[in-house]
């Protein structure tokens, strides 16, 4: 297969992955609908500049290291699986503000959205031995595997920041549906749940 070929036929095979609602579907329309474009564009620059380090890290051979190691594995596993834990239960405990379902302070800051999109994606292990699982397949022989790896990273990480920003453009014209402060309360809590039983699930699951 050449490399033309091989980029087309991952990119549909993570387009599925892409639209497969998940966390990332989670923290993107939980941010837009609650904080606004800016942080959930952060959010999601940071969860894709979790994928390219995710395809450049495969491709030079280091995350294999991490898929033959059981206890870096295990390590990464539960540092995923708590801070998870630890952003839901932030959502789930935290008090409503003066507009009683108001996002935090700090969750209106860009620079925050790419941190925890970044974090978030970082800390997840299996997106690891996905990369692991997939990446060599698609790479051609002969082909330069680490900048063949960045480039099928990005054609990933472009696949979601386009489903991204559909994400983003139904939260904004669904805000207008959303303006009560008991829905957008009910909104954040509901993402915290759904946040903390992905880190829950990471930390129960043997693979």
């Amino acid at each position: 297969m050449d490399i033309a070929g091989s980029m087309w036929s991952f990119a549909a095979v993570v387009a599925l992955l892409t639209v497969t609602p998940g966390l990332d579907t989670a923290l993107v329309l939980r941010t837009s609908l609650l904080a606004g474009r800016r942080p959930a564009w952060g959010v999601t620059l940071g969860i894709q500049l979790g994928t390219l380090t995710w395809g450049l890290l495969t491709a030079a051979g280091l995350s294999a290291l991490l898929a033959a190691s059981a206890t870096a594995y295990e390590v990464l596993r539960w540092a995923g699986a708590a801070y998870l834990v630890w952003m839901g239960l932030r959502m789930l405990l935290a008090r409503p503000g003066p507009g009683h379902g108001e996002p935090e302070a700090e969750e209106v800051r860009f620079g925050a959205g790419l941190r925890r999109g970044l974090l978030t994606n970082l800390l997840n292990p299996k997106v690891g031995a996905f990369y692991v699982a997939m990446l060599p397949q698609f790479i051609p022989e002969g082909a330069p595997h680490a900048l063949m790896g960045l480039a099928l990273a990005g054609v990933h990480a472009a696949e979601g920041v386009l489903w991204s920003a559909l994400l983003i453009l139904f939260a904004s014209w669904m805000s207008g549906f959303l303006r009560s402060p008991r829905v957008r309360l009910f909104l954040d809590r509901l993402t915290g749940v759904v946040i903390v039983g992905f880190g829950v699930r990471l930390a129960v699951s043997e693979t």
